[in-house]
Order: structure tokens, then C-alpha cells, then sequence
């Protein structure tokens, strides 16, 4: 099987409020979009796919955010974000670009909306009838600390499906894969349904190669 290479990073600086500056959501409805990343007044475009921060002053707790927007592939997604009490919440889903986010009711105090640091690569699903032995090497540009993690959730189950922002990824077992900061190769003696690389943090970047063995052709 050729191998899958996935990348990460490098990301700018966090922003708080590059999607919408602090200030108070009055009612159930739409909320204005207006940062830094917005045009027309519509939609924010973001320079990687990134996480969505609500930062609330009040106590916003039982509110909440639908977000709606397209992934760093283009596909549509949805995610509801349960609001904080005078903290910040976020999508477990990377946006590149935001559409829409609609407030279930109005907020306790200030709402501001922007983006956080942490991101990953896209989801790399492996072949249930391949061999079981999986090979994977992180190659590593400036500052960085990552994760590598997988899964046997499936959004695509046809008996159990999982909801992306509700699947359950779970750091490797190689303890040199979690929080590393150099360049790793590590393995899977097991077959995942997907595997991800976590950026937790930095200014670098992360590229990952996936090599599942396969049977070579007759």
C-alpha cells in the first residue's frame, strides 16, 4: 500500500476575537460575525483549519452555539458548542471557514469568538481487511509538540455511527508519541479505524506518514 502522508501546522498566533470582538448577544438568533477574519459580514476565513473559541464574561452556561462552516476539505459541518461560566469553550472540529453561528439565547454577559492554537491533521482511515502492521513517522519543522492518536469510532458505522465532534481519540500507547517535540517513528500492532496527529502547541509544523503493509500483488 502506498504510503499516507498528512501535515499540520505552522499556525499564527491564537486570536480570541478574530471572529467576533467582545460584546452582548441580545436574544436567541444569529450572531454577528465581524473580526478580522470576516468578510462581507457573512463568513470567516480562517488561515488554517483551527478550532472555534467562545470566550463569555457571564455565565453562559446554558446557551449554546451552533457553528456551521466547511472543513480544510471542503466539506460541510455543523457542531454545537455548549457555552461556559465566565470561561471559554470550543469546537472539537477544525473550521477553515465559518458560515454561521447561531445563539440558542442571549448571552450573561460579553461573547467574543476566535480561534485556538491547538489544530490536527485530517483524519487518515486505515483498511479493517489490511495487515495489522502500521508504520508511522513524524517529521518535524521548528517548534512544535504533538500527539499521535487513533480511534475505532466511526462517523460512517452502519450499525454504531459516532458523531465527528463526539468520537473518542485516544493518545498512543508509545510514550514517545505523546507530547513529543522531535522527529518519531512509531507503529500500531493493532488496525485503528483512523489515525490523527494533535498539535498541542507551537510555531512549527508536523508532517506524518502512515504506512499500513499490504499484500504485494500476485
Amino acid at each position: 500500500m502506498r504510503p499516507i502522508i498528512s501535515s499540520v501546522g505552522p499556525l499564527a498566533a491564537a486570536s480570541a476575537t478574530n471572529i467576533r470582538t467582545a460584546s452582548s448577544i441580545a436574544a436567541a438568533g444569529p450572531v454577528t460575525l465581524n473580526g478580522t477574519t470576516v468578510s462581507g459580514g457573512l463568513v470567516a476565513t480562517l488561515d488554517n483549519p483551527r478550532r472555534v473559541l467562545f470566550t463569555s464574561s457571564g455565565n453562559d452556561s446554558g446557551i449554546s452555539f451552533t457553528v456551521t462552516g466547511f472543513s480544510g476539505a471542503g466539506l460541510p459541518m455543523t457542531e454545537i458548542v455548549q457555552g461556559s461560566n465566565g470561561g471559554t469553550a470550543n469546537t472539537v472540529q477544525n473550521f477553515l471557514k465559518v458560515t454561521g453561528i447561531v445563539a440558542s439565547g442571549a448571552s450573561a454577559g460579553t461573547v467574543s469568538i476566535g480561534t485556538m492554537a491547538v489544530n490536527d491533521t485530517g483524519w487518515i482511515r486505515m483498511d479493517d481487511w489490511g495487515n495489522s502492521y502500521i508504520s508511522i513517522q513524524c517529521n518535524v519543522v521548528g517548534t512544535v509538540n504533538y500527539t499521535i492518536q487513533s480511534t475505532l469510532d466511526d462517523p460512517n458505522d452502519p450499525v454504531n455511527p459516532v458523531t465527528p465532534p463526539n468520537v473518542n481519540w485516544v493518545p498512543s500507547s508509545d510514550a514517545a508519541a505523546v507530547g513529543a517535540t522531535a522527529a518519531i517513528q512509531t507503529n500500531f500492532l493493532f488496525i485503528p479505524r483512523y489515525i490523527r496527529c494533535l498539535l498541542n502547541s507551537g510555531s512549527g509544523s508536523v508532517s506524518m506518514t502512515v504506512l499500513q503493509a499490504g499484500q504485494a500483488p500476485a
